[in-house]
């Protein structure tokens, strides 16, 4: 080996000038995707040998379980563990199925209804890095996925292409402190930039203080960054403050509400959208009938004659009203010279009329027009007395009854005319002039 070396020093020593000369121009040159050529070398030569090495250590690793280390020991104890958890495996096994084919049909739900031209990839690895916030996916330029393209779910935006390798592709997250995108809220129509923070929710600044943005609002993409088309949805608005210059909006990503989706959609060509008059609806909730009227209601009866008075002016008013119709009192109805209810006795029974006529005292008269106060009963007129022409009925009586024949002689002789004689029997007719 010594004499290789002394006999082929100075190619030897070429070889290796010229091999750190090509590492070091691949570390300075780009190609036309701005991606150095060192990069792109390293990660197209490791990638098929880190899956020949993977393939190789699990393979050793159980013959030599499998053959070398208690061979008939350990397929025992694998045959127990299956027939015991047999169950479970079959249930685990079906909720991923179940969970996959559920992924799948939302994709493809999603690819037929948005008009933009996409590409089904799958998250393959994580970065690494404390604040580094990106994953691989298993799509790359073979596939057609360009530096800068979108990527989405049917629930929102999941981040953009950072680098595009041949075999995969690196996808810079939302939440990454260098991610940024233009979006306008769904009520107001306010615009802003998204920025991660490097945690599970992401900041919408340059937003001025009058602009007015609302707790429960919907932020979408607006298309102004060229990358994500306008229309789809960003997330919902958890905080609103004011900053030194702009308003500080605290916005929960909806695609990241469940950690880093497993399945995700690449925008090849992307087509501008409408954005909707509504949120995103969640899973619908199933609601009931009301339940159906019975077939016949009884009929209320109304309040007076199903219940008694509610208040003491109710009571008093029932009263005052009984009063009156025991005394034949129409309320509300006034006649000439009649005289108002009597309610000294409220509360007391009504005294029955007289069962016969009550005479007034005697040399008693009427003066003028002015009737005197009669009693319940009809009343007699006293010997003597001159009966005004037009006598007024007491108040509550019943029909007018005509004027006794003597009442009427007495009224004539007032007004001058002669009378005739009286008939024999009249009871209290004076004898004639």
């Amino acid at each position: 080996m010594e004499s290789f070396l002394n006999r082929y020093r100075n190619i030897t020593v070429l070889l290796l000038v010229i091999f750190a000369q090509l590492i070091l121009l691949a570390v300075q040159v780009k190609n036309d995707k701005d991606m150095r050529m060192i990069r792109v070398w390293t990660v197209t030569a490791i990638t098929p040998v880190a899956r020949v090495i993977e393939a190789v250590r699990g393979g050793g690793a159980g013959l030599l379980r499998n053959y070398v280390t208690l061979r008939n020991t350990d397929a025992e104890n694998r045959r127990l563990s299956d027939e015991l958890n047999r169950d479970k495996l079959e249930i685990i096994f079906l909720k991923n199925e179940l969970a996959t084919a559920d992924r799948a049909k939302a994709l493809l739900v999603f690819q037929s209804h948005t008009p933009s031209k996409t590409l089904a990839a799958t998250v393959c690895g994580i970065g690494t890095g404390s604040n580094s916030k990106v994953v691989f996916v298993d799509r790359g330029s073979v596939s057609g996925v360009q530096r800068g393209m979108a990527v989405v779910t049917p629930d929102g935006i999941v981040g953009k292409v950072k680098f595009a390798y041949p075999t995969s592709s690196e996808v810079l997250l939302v939440t990454d402190p260098d991610f940024a995108a233009g979006v306008v809220s769904q009520k107001n129509q306010v615009r802003g930039t998204l920025k991660g923070q490097g945690t599970p929710m992401c900041l919408v600044d340059y937003v001025p203080f009058e602009e007015k943005v609302e707790l429960g609002e919907w932020f979408y993409t607006s298309g102004d960054d060229r990358i994500f088309p306008r229309g789809h949805p960003v997330g919902v608005v958890k905080s609103v403050r004011n900053g030194p210059q702009y308003k500080e909006i605290v916005v929960e990503p909806s695609a990241m509400q469940r950690g880093v989706p497993e399945d995700v959609l690449i925008i090849v060509e992307g087509v501008h959208m409408e954005i909707p008059d509504t949120p995103p609806a969640n899973q619908p909730v199933y609601v009931a009938a009301p339940p159906p009227a019975p077939a016949s209601t009884p009929a209320a009866a109304p309040p007076s004659q199903t219940a008694g008075p509610a208040t003491e002016a109710d009571k008093l008013r029932l009263e005052y009203k009984a009063v009156g119709e025991a005394q034949k009192k129409v309320f509300g109805v006034g006649l000439p010279g009649s005289a108002p209810p009597d309610f000294t006795k409220l509360g007391q029974a009504p005294a029955p009329n007289p069962a016969g006529p009550v005479a007034p005292a005697a040399g008693a008269s009427t003066a003028g027009n002015a009737a005197p106060k009669p009693p319940a009963g009809p009343v007699a007129p006293a010997a003597g007395a001159a009966a005004s022409p037009n006598p007024k009925p007491p108040a509550g009586a019943g029909p007018k009854q005509p004027p006794p024949p003597d009442a009427l002689r007495r009224a004539n002789q007032a007004a001058g005319a002669s009378t005739g004689p009286i008939p024999a029997g009249q009871a209290g007719s004076p004898p004639p002039k």
